[in-house]
């Protein structure tokens, strides 16, 4: 039996949880297993010794460790609920319906909830059958970085594993909305691992991606590949959310689906001119702050929104501005010191305010908390290459791209890799970044911006007139910003380029300018 109902509980088994009206009661393992054995053999009376064979299978224990986990249950369950029968043992007090049928599914938690079940092992190689498992723990601990998922433990997953599952049922018993499935076929000296992720409430597939390796260190295999999913997975999450609170009416939503909307709005509209959307997401994160005042999703949403006002220059009052955006930051880092997005803000405003060595130091421990996301690796390599270790700027940021190759913000990445490629004095590369990028995301102004200096960089000067044309077109106010001198770079020599080749575009200086600074 899978489940087992009584008063208005539901022990389930496989997944060792008890429910009490869709929610999940906190029980501690031996309580657990001292409750599935009293319901098992609800029909009589279950002595001291079996108990403790069951329970405490090879440990010696003194009878007060029984006592304690009786007393628990009757805290949780009601006094009536173990039966003490003198000079016999115990029985378990009330009516028991055994069966399948399913119960009351766990509600939904408020963030993206995800559970990554055993990958099925394909064969190949028997030895290394172990790999499918040590996969999905991998996978299952870094998924655990990204503060705003909500992931359901290794334990629960892999009571499913010897199981004929449905992933609408798998959504009901452990309350999560997506599922991650897979296989692993090894053969000498190869692996191959499949992962697909599925939106679990409707059975539909979101993404699907192979993952092929050499296996000469298999462990170090094993958590390279976990990584490669993880970093891949994360954003496909993202994307599947946004579509749906997209639709969802306002009225419906909590203080963090508000807040979560509003990060989908500011992230999809990052590298816009537009203000529109950042002052639609300011607005959704203050009603989300209206609701919970310590939602830190919320806090970054406005630091996110603020440096974008910053970097656009569509701000009346540029140090307030940052400042404010500091603020927000800090209070998301006072929320979940953990959180690496609202370090990164951190960093890109400090950058913004020309306070690079604590910037470069914020980014480099937002990246260290969490290695698998490539924004955040995407923008350290473009300041790695401006303010730090020069040599690492665009390994870094080319790394991002390999770790998230389909990344919805495949067109921030790009446009970090060719700033960090004009930082190198390779202009050829950053003017294919630029137009990169701006395919990715034809309506962003961050890439007409790398375009315009990457080009005199060449002496491609017409062309770069052209694209400069267009940029103050689309965006004054940021071509003003830039023609002011500010730069989201302060190290000397990357900034005098950059500001000088901008001129030259806008024709403010004689193209010859450039010669000596190529």
């Amino acid at each position: 039996m899978d489940r087992i109902h009584f008063l208005d509980f539901q022990l389930h088994i496989p997944t060792r949880q008890l429910v009490q009206n869709s929610k999940v009661i906190g029980i501690g393992a031996r309580a657990f297993d001292l409750l599935a054995l009293l319901v098992a053999h609800c029909d009589r009376v279950v002595s001291r010794d079996e108990i403790m064979e069951t329970v405490w299978p090879g440990i010696v224990v003194g009878e007060n460790n029984l006592n304690v986990q009786v007393a628990n249950l009757r805290r949780i369950l009601g006094p009536q609920a173990v039966v003490t029968v003198p000079g016999r043992g115990v029985r378990f007090g009330f009516e028991v319906t055994p069966g399948n049928t399913p119960g009351p599914a766990l509600t939904l938690p408020d963030r993206p909830s995800v559970v990554v079940l055993p990958f099925a092992d394909m064969g190949g190689a028997p030895d290394m059958a172990w790999l499918a498992d040590g996969f999905v723990e991998d996978i299952t601990t870094e998924l655990s970085r990204f503060r705003d998922l909500f992931v359901v433990a290794r334990n629960s997953a892999f009571a499913f594993r010897d199981t004929a599952r449905d992933v609408r049922e798998v959504s009901r018993d452990l309350g999560v909305r997506y599922v991650v499935e897979g296989s692993v076929r090894a053969a000498t000296g190869r692996v191959r691992v499949t992962a697909q992720l599925i939106d679990a409430t409707s059975g539909s597939h979101v993404w699907a991606e192979n993952f092929d390796s050499t296996l000469h260190d298999h462990f170090e295999t094993q958590h390279r590949i976990a990584q490669a999913i993880v970093t891949c997975l994360a954003p496909q999450i993202d994307r599947a959310e946004a579509a749906r609170i997209r639709i969802a009416p306002p009225d419906d939503l909590n203080a963090h689906g508000l807040a979560q909307r509003g990060w989908a709005v500011i992230s999809a509209g990052d590298m816009a001119y537009d203000p529109g959307p950042r002052e639609q997401a300011r607005a959704l994160a203050m009603q989300a702050l209206d609701l919970d005042p310590n939602s830190g999703l919320a806090w970054r949403t406005v630091a996110w929104v603020h440096w974008w006002h910053a970097y656009h220059g569509t701000t009346g009052a540029f140090p307030a501005t940052i400042q404010e955006g500091m603020d927000a930051a800090d209070r998301a880092i006072a929320i979940d010191r953990t959180d690496h997005h609202a370090r990164r803000l951190k960093a890109l405003l400090d950058f913004m305010n020309h306070n690079p060595d604590a910037g470069l130091a914020e980014l480099r421990q937002a990246h260290e908390m969490n290695p698998n996301c490539a924004i955040t690796l995407g923008w350290l390599g473009l300041y790695e290459a401006t303010h730090g270790d020069k040599a690492k700027g665009v390994p870094y940021a080319e790394a991002a791209l390999r770790l998230s190759p389909r990344d919805p913000a495949r067109g921030s990445l790009l446009a970090a890799l060719g700033f960090a490629q004009f930082a190198s004095r390779d202009y050829d590369a950053a003017v294919g970044s630029a137009d990169a990028a701006l395919a990715e995301a034809a309506g962003s102004v961050t890439p007409l911006v790398l375009g315009v200096i990457a080009r005199v960089g060449t002496g491609q000067v017409e062309s770069a007139s052209g694209m400069y044309c267009k940029l103050k077109e689309t965006a004054p106010k940021l071509a003003a910003t830039r023609l002011a001198g500010r730069w989201l770079a302060t190290d000397p020599d990357y900034q005098t380029r950059a500001h000088v080749f901008f001129r030259i575009a806008a024709g403010l200086d004689a193209p010859e300018t450039a010669d000596a600074l190529r």
